[in-house]
């Protein structure tokens, strides 16, 4: 399939992934604390999901360890191999819950992490917060070890403040490797990392940010301002938090929505399609989706680009509600 935005390397690696990835935090239903919080999706609906992101060109997945304690991995897996796809084909980023944990758990969390993906490689593995008892030179170290051993192919962090970023990239330099990714909150409505130095330092080390929540729980859609009752299919803190974001963001819906006409495209995909082009080729983003539609959705934002006046416009109108 022919994309009009080309593959991007993830950081300073030699793989080339799509800039658009899918998340897969949603398919965590009935496994851990997360588990509450997410249906449980049926695995045949799960495989139809990845495979509709696969046929519409996205070539990688976004899981973790805390998403499900390896449901989502698992999932993954099977809906990877439903598809007939091999190893080589796709891409796989995961990651190492830190959380009341040491370093030294690393080694013994990627065994778990590739029981559950089931024969496909770790692309990119991750902190995934900065709340080890370990400090990020200590991090660092026991991810470069699992790559010396094979055991995954890259490195990453997430929710990585510019200063412990460096820190990481400085550490895993003297090993010999670059770190790859920092996966960070950003949106049109939450856009701190150009303020706070993340960006900048991304930019100067080389490291590819990889967005999440980019379509805010779905405000960034326009279903909600569009059709307010769909709100009670929502838990009542998602409601709330819903209910007081669709007013503020309303002028900033209809310019999209003028946009998505323009480009035979969706609201959603507007919201996508800034996040992955205003800053360049440095930010990547994985929307996640529990419908089919909303992957195929998800994979048909690379099939156009914002003009550079439409960016500018998101961007001023975006800056308005700050």
């Amino acid at each position: 399939m022919k994309l009009a935005t080309p593959l991007r390397s993830l950081g300073k690696t030699t793989m080339q992934i799509t800039p658009i990835g899918l998340g897969m935090m949603e398919m965590s239903g009935g496994g851990g604390l997360l588990g509450r919080v997410f249906p449980v999706i049926p695995q045949e609906e799960k495989n139809q999901i990845v495979k509709a992101a696969l046929d519409g060109g996205i070539n990688w997945f976004d899981t973790a360890e805390m998403y499900g304690n390896g449901v989502s991995e698992r999932s993954l897996a099977e809906g990877l191999k439903a598809a007939g796809k091999n190893d080589k084909e796709v891409l796989i980023t995961t990651k190492w819950r830190p959380f009341l944990r040491t370093a030294k758990n690393i080694p013994i969390s990627v065994e778990d992490r590739l029981r559950f993906v089931g024969g496909y490689s770790i692309s990119n593995f991750m902190i995934h917060q900065p709340m080890s008892f370990s400090s990020p030179e200590e991090e660092m170290n026991a991810m470069a070890d699992l790559v010396d051993a094979g055991k995954i192919r890259s490195v990453g962090v997430s929710n990585f403040s510019a200063e412990r970023m460096r820190r990481a990239h400085a550490a895993l330099a003297k090993r010999g490797l670059p770190l790859a990714v920092n996966q960070m909150y950003f949106s049109l409505l939450h856009r701190d990392i150009e303020k706070n130095g993340v960006l900048q330092a991304a930019k100067e080390l080389g490291v590819t940010i990889i967005a999440y929540t980019p379509l805010e729980r779905g405000l960034l859609t326009g279903k909600y301002h569009k059709h307010p009752e769909a709100l009670e299919q929502k838990s009542w803190i998602w409601r709330t938090s819903l209910k007081r974001g669709i007013e503020r963001t309303r002028p900033l819906i209809a310019i999209m929505d003028k946009m998505a006409e323009n480009h035979n495209a969706t609201i959603g995909q507007v919201a996508l399609n800034w996040v992955i082009n205003f800053a360049g080729d440095t930010v990547v983003t994985i929307p996640g989706a529990t419908k089919v539609y909303q992957a195929q959705e998800a994979a048909g934002t690379m099939k156009f680009i914002l003009s550079a006046d439409e960016l500018a416009r998101l961007d001023e109108a975006s800056r308005q509600l700050s």
